[in-house]
């Protein structure tokens, strides 16, 4: 039986194989089986250009897709080196507020430490306060403007802290608190790495205060509340523990803090506290009200966790001092009027049509601003959530200010005869 040969392609045909090959390798067709390639995954190229291409579009010719790559490496490029320069002129703004400040020493020790409260009387060294006490100053100006209204001793602290080391060496002392102190400390203030378990030089002293903390609010019959290890960590900064002790318990006992720190017996209170900011933010950003009660997100969802830290795990410490200074001056109205500042730095981010993702935002875990931050080489620091939002000091205060169009301190008043009248 005869076979007849089998044909040998044409020169067309070859041409054509050899073309259809040559095509494979761009669009991800296997090679042929005789030609293996080593493939440690998708390349660069792949990732960044011919993957994005519409299905129904032809496939990329591989100029086409190189010239993109590298375009998209240009950008990359210039996003990064764009980045480098606000950083340093975030820094560099940073340190001439700060040495403005500090230069100032002398006119606040001979115009304002006197008598702060006649000082505060006259409008221009009450903005001197508003724009940052200096650094040297701070704790003493903090004690005197707070005060000592509950007439806590010199001795309170010892009292609390030998009581409190009592009960640790007693084995009575709550673990589960324990733990949560520990937990607590853990989490304050990250990248000063003062308060650290193992090498902090504060970490003993921050320890001490929220154990002896603790002890005096066990005579009241309330326990801890995580998060006042960030109240703690500012004032053992800023001042010796004995002094702190008695600055951050006089300070949580303001109303608005002391609702916040109350548990389930100040609920009515707290209830009262988040209708008062749903009318001041329905007045000053009412867009942002309405698409909040849209998604049926309630103050309840974020306000604690700025109000409970006054800030300090949202924001950078550097503005979180100024925002102290202006707290523990101008009192409970100024913690609001801040909070609504930070919705109107974030108010481009809060139109989602998604309420997992306006959560996200007001959390500090937005995926697409983490990921630009990432490619943009932003350092992502999750002790301040908010940071690599672009919020900084100069644009809160510009929001501050804005605000100065609507917010009226009689409106606080109004609100607060009307919610808690018994006040």
């Amino acid at each position: 039986m005869k076979v007849d040969p089998v044909p040998s392609p044409s020169p067309l045909q070859s041409d054509q194989t050899q073309t259809k090959y040559r095509s494979s390798s761009v669009v991800g067709v296997q090679p042929r089986p005789y030609a293996p390639t080593m493939s440690s995954g998708p390349s660069a190229l792949e990732k960044v250009m011919s993957r994005t291409r519409p299905a129904y579009l032809p496939p990329k010719t591989r100029e086409e897709d190189l010239k993109h790559l590298h375009d998209w490496n240009e950008m990359m490029k210039q996003s990064r080196a764009a980045e480098e320069r606000r950083k340093a002129e975030l820094a560099e703004r940073r340190r001439s507020r700060e040495m403005s400040v500090d230069e100032t020493i002398a006119f606040w020790e001979r115009e304002i430490v006197p008598d702060w409260r006649a000082a505060m009387r006259k409008p221009h060294l009450r903005r001197a306060w508003w724009n940052g006490i200096p650094t040297k100053l701070r704790g003493k100006m903090w004690l005197s403007a707070i005060g000592n209204g509950l007439a806590l001793s010199k001795d309170t602290f010892r009292n609390c802290l030998a009581r409190a080391k009592r009960a640790l060496s007693s084995k009575s002392f709550p673990a589960d608190v324990l733990q949560m102190i520990e937990e607590d400390i853990i989490r304050t203030l990250p990248t000063l790495q003062i308060f650290h378990p193992e090498h902090g030089p504060l970490y003993q002293d921050l320890k001490d205060i929220l154990c002896a903390w603790v002890v005096a609010r066990s005579d009241e019959g309330l326990g801890y509340v995580r998060g006042v290890s960030n109240i703690a960590a500012m004032f053992v900064i800023n001042m010796p523990s004995e002094q702190a002790f008695v600055a951050m318990r006089n300070l949580i006992e303001r109303h608005c803090l002391r609702t916040f720190y109350g548990g389930d017996s100040a609920e009515d209170y707290l209830e009262a506290y988040y209708r008062i900011f749903d009318t001041l933010l329905a007045d000053g950003m009412p867009k942002v009200y309405f698409n909040f009660k849209q998604h049926q997100i309630s103050p309840s969802l974020y306000l604690p966790e700025w109000v409970d830290a006054l800030f300090l795990e949202h924001l950078p410490f550097e503005v979180c001092a100024r925002i102290w200074d202006v707290i523990i001056l101008e009192g409970d109205a100024f913690v609001f009027k801040m909070a609504i500042a930070v919705l109107g730095v974030l108010e481009a981010r809060l139109f989602f049509p998604e309420r997992k993702e306006l959560l996200e935002v007001l959390r500090g875990e937005n995926k697409a601003a983490l990921e630009v931050a990432r490619r943009t080489g932003v350092a992502i620091d999750m002790s301040a959530r908010y940071e690599h939002y672009g919020m900084t000091e100069h644009t809160l205060w510009e929001r501050v200010m804005e605000m100065d169009e609507w917010w009226r301190e009689t409106t606080w008043s109004r609100l607060i005869s009307r919610e808690l009248p018994d006040l």
